[in-house]
């Protein structure tokens, strides 16, 4: 696995506009926008024990979850996502699901899962038997993604951060979904080998310094 460097930062709205108008006058926004964002509904897996969201609240060095995801409510097109964490740096897998697939793994039935080629489908069935890994919230917000060619740049600001509580109808457009209590903005920075001195300016805020702010563990705030 490749990993990459991350940046978080919490931020506010005077910030993120100061940002905004930085990024567009030097990188490009990813083609994939409508109107310059979109909005990601994911739905995340723990166990009973909450073993993803204690691991990120120790600060756990090496740590890894699960989830599901899909765009500006478009339930044609669902990724099984694995994030990996070491330190600083990142990675990420991911896997196409079926609508059919994704409604199986909500009703609990996910034995088909055993029968796909696909490694990380396998992997996600190995660790719902043996960890007892289950979808625990729905995480909405909405996120504005910019691409910087040199060192495979990419920057998003996301907000509207917003909690399904312990709801999982993930596939369901009406599920009621509420703010993540106060959370901030967040402007997350993700690298290869090198950080451009152009993009570092760009992001440049004084008072502002890398966290390891988490929207699951955001989420998770009521329960």
């Amino acid at each position: 696995m490749d990993y990459r460097h991350e940046w978080k930062h919490e931020i506010n709205l005077s910030d993120m506009l100061t940002i905004r108008q930085r990024l567009r006058a030097v990188a490009q926004i990813d083609k994939h926008t409508v109107n310059g964002a979109y909005n990601i509904r994911s739905l995340y897996f723990d166990n009973l024990s909450d073993k993803a969201l204690r691991e990120k609240l120790d600060g756990v060095d090496r740590r890894e979850k699960f989830r599901l995801r899909y765009y500006n409510g478009d339930t044609s097109l669902i990724h099984l996502e694995k994030k990996s964490k070491l330190g600083g740096l990142g990675t990420k897998e991911s896997a196409v699901l079926t609508k059919e697939n994704a409604q199986a793994i909500l009703d609990g039935d996910y034995t088909w899962m055993a029968h796909k080629e696909d490694p990380l489908i396998n992997e996600l069935y190995f660790k719902m038997t043996t960890q007892q890994l289950r979808p625990k919230t729905i995480v909405d917000y909405t996120r504005e993604p910019y691409i910087f060619a040199a060192g495979n740049v990419r920057i998003t600001l996301d907000y509207n951060i917003r909690t399904g509580l312990l709801c999982t109808d993930f596939l369901n457009p009406e599920c009621v979904t509420i703010p993540a209590g106060d959370a901030p903005i967040i402007l997350e920075v993700k690298w290869d080998s090198y950080l451009p001195d152009i993009i570092r300016d760009a992001i440049q805020l004084g008072s502002r310094h890398p966290c390891a702010f988490s929207k699951y563990a955001a989420c998770r705030i009521y329960g």
